[in-house]
């Protein structure tokens, strides 16, 4: 447990230029003396005036990433995320055991108020690590039930904007409402700036790499775009307002997919424009590798080893077809060594089947 040192009180800032630990033992003896996020303390020596500051949140970065939008960072702390989630609930339930019984049970106002603040505090680090580090969505079937207990024993003031989130992710809510979407994050969010931005870039970092799959190429761009916004905010290159259009741009950008405009007339699905993006940027490419997986494909072809055969020949004859119709060599050109050659075509086709087996309309 840290322990906030006299040096750390600045004059309006919170220092963070030392951190002195505690053992869990100590810290529960000291209970009386617990510090929570947003709270102000005072330091009062041999200065004429008493120097205070606001505690920051800085649970956030631990659960989630120390830097914005890092997805090895979110993935290498995802054990410690889940444990707090799964701990929280317990804590929860077990207070709504309790609530309405606390004094039958020998504990006074005072101490039923603490609890109940401490419950909170848990809740809502619970909501805001949720939404910053991008895992709301996974976890909204957990939710109805948690959210009654919530409501009915802890709190209900921040429900509706909680509630935001029952059948919209983030991600969703900023392509309906824009900018405005920052209003339903939760207070410990909402008014730290850098921590709405970090929060969007998170969610928006999980979302490209789960359909990058589906177009490796565009979200590959749209990570690109991601990371030149963050390094934009952090060198104040953008005022807040800029930054929140910027960002909301590209979220619908990763969202929508690839602009139907940037593509010829006949590359009309999303298929085509993966397999015009990602491998040979031309029409009749295109249609002869779709018009053959569409005829390939059978049910449930993907978990069939025998009907994935089948997807992969017919892959195959398309490419050949292209080929022999005047089409240039269809697998890239690789480089190895300062030595340029032609990827083997078999590789080629594994490539375009994974691609395949991606795609939704398949």
């Amino acid at each position: 447990m840290r322990v906030i040192q006299l040096q750390n009180i600045g004059d309006g800032v919170f220092r963070n230029e030392s951190e002195v630990y505690t053992s869990s033992r100590k810290a529960d003896e000291l209970l009386s003396c617990c510090i929570y996020p947003d709270e102000i303390i005072l330091s009062k020596m041999g200065d004429p005036v008493a120097r205070a500051c606001i505690i920051p949140a800085y649970h956030d970065r631990y659960f989630s990433s120390k830097e914005s939008g890092n997805a090895a960072q979110l993935k290498a702390n995802e054990p410690q995320r889940l444990s707090l989630y799964k701990l929280t609930a317990s804590l929860v339930r077990a207070y709504a055991n309790l609530a309405s019984e606390a004094t039958e049970a020998g504990y006074t106002e005072a101490q039923a108020e603490a609890i109940k603040k401490e419950v909170t505090f848990y809740e809502n680090l619970r909501n805001e690590v949720k939404l910053h580090s991008g895992d709301a969505i996974d976890l909204k079937q957990y939710e109805p039930a948690m959210r009654h207990l919530i409501d009915a024993y802890i709190r209900a003031e921040e429900s509706e904007k909680v509630s935001a989130f029952d059948d919209m992710s983030l991600i969703q809510l900023i392509v309906a409402r824009g900018a405005d979407a920052v209003q339903a994050l939760p207070e410990g969010i909402r008014k730290n700036k850098e921590a709405v931005a970090e929060t969007i870039e998170n969610n928006v970092r999980r979302l490209i790499i789960d359909e990058s799959p589906i177009n490796p190429r565009y979200y590959e761009k749209m990570s690109e775009l991601l990371d030149a916004l963050i390094a934009q905010r952090k060198q104040e290159a953008l005022d807040y307002a800029a930054y929140l259009a910027k960002i909301v741009e590209l979220t619908k950008q990763v969202m929508d997919g690839p602009s139907v405009a940037a593509y010829p007339k006949s590359v009309d699905t999303s298929a085509k424009r993966a397999l015009y993006d990602n491998f040979v940027k031309n029409e009749a490419f295109v249609a002869f590798v779709d018009r053959a997986v569409r005829a390939a494909g059978q049910d449930d072809w993907r978990g069939n080893p025998f009907k994935i055969k089948k997807v992969r020949g017919a892959i195959e004859i398309a490419v050949e077809m292209y080929k022999k119709q005047g089409g240039t060599s269809a697998a890239p050109i690789t480089e190895s060594h300062g030595k340029k050659s032609i990827k083997p075509e078999d590789e080629f086709v594994e490539e375009i089947l994974e691609l395949v087996k991606n795609q939704h309309e398949y």
